[in-house]
């Protein structure tokens, strides 16, 4: 299984008047600037927190939503409260009609027709209750034909009753069902990863499935967190940027049978395009990846994430193979899923190596085009020559021609 990262602990300055938070020591004020805080956990959570919310009548907007996204002992305590006091509102109705019809004074009277038989007080009004909106029907507490207004109350009782059974069941059904735990299974490589594929420098991370039911249509996506400043002085905090992992060539899209390491490459339109190794442990950022498919047993959408900070990323590291071919199949070793080993990675960043390779093209090109030119001029001088020879054998020919004449 993944295991999780702890993030920094990250000191807060204690809550002292402004003059005096100004007056901190210098090297806390630098430990707290160090700190790291985490946008996402490694389980996926997002450390976000929402505050001051007065708006929070929303929440009863939707209320469905609202119920299941509370934890189940809430949910739980909901559901038997719902119920209970359904049972408990209606059979405190049909105590009350038997007392004004006078149902109560009349027990073992067997000329008195009461609104429902063998009613007599509110304990058994509120097993009548209980049995009616069940729909258990013990047969020993019946409603009679004498009595209208509990007809009345029999149909309305019946009809909340199947509304509050659906909206219970419907609501326990769903948070039951949910794919959260789905997510549990799907595991992401502890570092990221950066080194040379293809004679590129790229970031690379690892994900799998322990699972034996694929997740179906997976893609992958990924996301730089990191604070900005605009060209005009505005702050942007945590601005998210995309992270290509293969959008416009397909490789986002993931058949995710066997651990995928999945690949960014660091050209010019990447964020870690002037980031190199001495570099990386200053940058304040983090890189959030998400998962997402459908549970192929159940067809819901599941998401799975996770994030990397600097200390997480790894220059000069790549995956330990965990794929192996056995007799008639493929064995993955889920022991060496987070292990990596180092290789020889330049510590330059990818614009650097991009204008040290541009820098090594150049003399290759003016050697060529120098040699090119000397070649011309070489091709110019023998056609002279030649041009010089022709002449003077015209010229010996014209001066014999010349003397036989004489």
């Amino acid at each position: 299984m993944e295991q999780d990262v702890e993030s920094p602990v990250t000191i807060h300055p204690p809550k002292l008047p402004k003059q005096a938070r100004e007056d901190l020591p210098k090297h806390l004020k630098e430990c707290t600037k160090r700190k790291i805080q985490r946008y996402v956990r490694k389980d996926g959570k997002c450390n976000v927190h929402h505050g001051n919310v007065r708006e929070t009548y929303r929440y009863l907007t939707d209320i469905f939503t609202t119920l299941v996204d509370l934890k189940w002992r809430f949910n739980l305590f909901i559901f038997v409260m719902v119920y209970t006091v359904t049972w408990l509102f209606f059979g405190f109705i049909w105590w009350l009609i038997a007392y004004i019809r006078g149902d109560l004074e009349h027990i073992g009277d067997k000329k008195w027709t009461p609104c429902v038989s063998n009613l007599n007080g509110f304990v058994s009004a509120f097993l009548f209750s209980i049995e009616t909106e069940t729909t258990i029907g013990y047969g020993f507490r019946v409603i009679t034909d004498k009595c209208p207004e509990g007809i009345i109350l029999l149909l309305v009782q019946s009809v909340l009753g199947s509304i509050v059974n659906a909206f219970m069941v419907g609501c326990m059904f769903v948070k039951i069902s949910q794919p959260k735990k789905r997510a549990e299974t799907l595991v992401f490589s502890t570092n990221a990863v950066i080194s040379m594929r293809d004679g590129k420098l790229c970031l690379m991370f690892r994900v799998g499935d322990l699972r034996n039911s694929h997740i179906v249509e997976a893609s992958i996506r990924a996301k730089l967190i990191k604070s900005k400043q605009t060209k005009e002085g505005e702050f942007i905090p945590l601005n998210q940027t995309d992270i290509n992992v293969g959008y416009y060539t397909g490789d986002d899209r993931l058949f995710l049978v066997s651990p995928l390491i999945i690949s960014h490459e660091i050209n010019q339109q990447s964020p870690f395009w002037e980031i190199s190794k001495a570099q990386l442990p200053k940058e304040e950022l983090e890189i959030v990846v998400i998962l997402e498919g459908m549970v192929e047993a159940t067809g819901m959408t599941c998401q799975a994430r996770s994030s990397y900070v600097t200390s997480e990323i790894l220059w000069g590291y790549r995956f330990t193979p965990v794929l192996t071919l056995e007799d008639g199949f493929y064995e993955v070793d889920y022991n060496s899923f987070h292990d990596t080993y180092e290789t020889n990675t330049p510590s330059y960043s990818a614009k650097e190596l991009a204008e040290m390779a541009s820098r090594a093209e150049l003399p290759l090109t003016w050697s060529v085009s120098s040699q090119l030119d000397q070649r011309a001029e070489m091709d110019t001088e023998e056609e002279t020559k030649n041009h010089e020879e022709q002449t003077e054998r015209n010229g010996d020919v014209a001066n014999l021609e010349n003397e036989s004449k004489v």
